[in-house]
């Protein structure tokens, strides 16, 4: 499953903690909506006002720019709303058919480690994959998840899966996006992270007639087994 095998992938909380708290937006979420209840949250979580949480929602289609963002990289630039997420990375696509998990953990009660914390997001989408009988690889330089497509050739690849986090007061926030479903043509109007060498897929595209339902599913499954219980909000 291509784990790093110099990071602890261990995220669980401090003994005693209380469980994270799971959201499910069943409508698409206004990019601004999600952000400025982010920041919120953060805020409370990281004064111990509030509970962690995962938030899993789905955008109308609209464009991110990390803070890495290059506008040579915007190819469509009226396409779609574009935003300025404040998380790390480059542009970035979301859209209906794309699972989006906003991550708000305290990494104080759990491993106060940026990269190690990146490592096992990746790990959790690669453990999502593998029950969809998908093997998720990741690459020392780039993040993210990936497939190899040996139907486009011996060293295709396409990326199913993007992560950009922020993390304030030891706070994350931002998270993860797994395409399930999307437009993948939407995805055109930008170089996706910075990436030209290679696609974008996704779990349909791949031939899997997949729900979002199923998907949610098994995330929290495979959330629970490295970052702790949850309990649905």
């Amino acid at each position: 499953m291509n784990h790093r095998s110099d990071i602890a992938l261990d995220f669980q909380p401090a003994p005693g903690s209380p469980p994270v708290e799971w959201m499910i937006s069943d409508e698409p979420v206004e990019y601004e909506v999600a952000l400025a209840e982010m920041e919120e949250r953060v805020a409370r979580i990281a004064a111990g006002e509030a509970a962690e949480r995962v938030w899993l929602l789905e955008h109308p289609p609209l464009y991110t720019a990390g803070t890495s963002a290059d506008e040579a990289d915007l190819l469509a630039p009226g396409r779609f709303p574009v935003y300025r997420a404040g998380r790390g990375g480059q542009y970035t696509y979301h859209g209906p058919g794309q699972r989006v998990a906003y991550v708000m953990l305290d990494l104080k009660r759990r491993q106060a480690d940026i990269r190690a914390f990146i490592a096992a997001l990746e790990d959790w989408l690669i453990g999502t994959l593998w029950n969809f009988h998908i093997r998720g690889e990741r690459r020392e330089d780039r993040v993210g998840v990936w497939v190899r497509r040996p139907d486009k050739g011996p060293e295709a690849e396409d990326k199913i899966a993007a992560i950009g986090i922020r993390v304030r007061r030891w706070v994350s926030f931002h998270g993860i996006s797994l395409n399930v479903e999307p437009d993948l043509e939407h995805f055109e109007g930008i170089v996706p992270c910075g990436v030209t060498k290679h696609g974008v897929t996704s779990l349909v595209d791949l031939g899997l007639p997949v729900t979002m339902a199923e998907t949610d599913s098994i995330l929290r499954q495979e959330f629970e087994r490295r970052f702790g219980p949850t309990v649905r909000v």
